[in-house]
């Protein structure tokens, strides 16, 4: 019988995700009268920028030539107007307007060539497109962690149909689930006074409010000129319909990044690929 040995050698370099996006291993096999190997790949391995931008790939499919666009705020947002720029440079989009979100929005969209108006312009748009930071079961949202929910909430509830792009680690079982900023935009004056008043609403939540400091330890000042006081949430909001209307009744609260019965579409995009979520 003629001997056999198994060995495994794993390459020590391995390219770049984006070219390739996998690792490889290689199976040597002997015998005493031959050698052949099998080379195996091992799964893919997505980082949450590729997530982003296989979601933002498949939201662009729903842009067609002639559209007014509400272009989002976000690092998903942001690969969503990057392929809007490449379609239309290549010609395969043509006659799109966009209504951006953003100051940050406007510039990046501005360098690549697409056509920019506003919502005095064109108060009804056809399609808005946008990323979020929490998704919960009944496609409700917590948005503006990027400090643009007032613009955001404004483009999008002004568009016929409303796109959003996410990786899967924004799923939650329920709004504030995820322990990170839900955001308030408040006015500068007296600002400490809603700070307060914005966690006493929410004492059965352990909710937490911070005001949010810029890079340089000041307060972060948003395209309005206002305010943001982050919530922190220990448990998900109880009411996402009541924690709405109770914070906008404050005096001095100029919106919330609560996004409730906005969403047309949620495209999620995870280890097994990209879902759309539809109501």
């Amino acid at each position: 019988m003629a001997a056999t040995t198994l060995s495994l050698l794993t390459s020590n370099s391995v390219s770049s995700l984006r070219r390739h996006n996998h690792t490889s291993s290689r199976i040597h096999i002997r015998t005493s009268r031959s050698r052949f190997s099998i080379k195996a790949f091992s799964a893919p391995v997505l980082s949450q920028d590729d997530l982003k931008k296989l979601a933002a790939d498949k939201a662009v499919e729903y842009v067609k030539s002639g559209m007014v666009l509400g272009l989002g705020t976000g690092s998903t947002a942001a690969f969503v107007v990057d392929k809007l720029g490449a379609l239309l440079k290549s010609g395969a989009l043509t006659d799109i307007v966009g209504v951006p979100t953003s100051k940050r929005t406007q510039e990046q969209a501005a360098s690549l060539g697409i056509p920019l108006s506003t919502l005095d312009a064109h108060p009804d748009i056809d399609l808005a497109i946008d990323g979020a930071d929490e998704v919960d079961p009944n496609l409700d949202l917590v948005k503006g962690r990027g400090g643009a929910l007032l613009r955001e909430k404004m483009v999008e509830a002004a568009s016929d149909k409303f796109v959003v792009v996410a990786d899967d680690s924004k799923l939650v079982s329920g709004l504030g689930g995820s322990g990170l900023a839900m955001p308030v935009e408040v006015v500068q004056f007296c600002w400490n006074y809603n700070l307060v008043r914005l966690q006493e609403l929410f004492k059965e939540e352990g909710c937490e409010a911070k005001l949010r400091l810029d890079g340089n330890g000041k307060p972060y000042v948003t395209d309005n000129s206002n305010y943001i006081v982050d919530l922190y949430f220990k448990t998900p909001i109880k009411d996402s319909d009541a924690a709405g209307k109770e914070i906008a009744s404050l005096e001095g609260v100029v919106e919330h990044g609560l996004f409730l019965d906005m969403a047309t579409a949620v495209i999620i995009a995870g280890g097994d690929g990209v879902t759309v979520k539809t109501k």
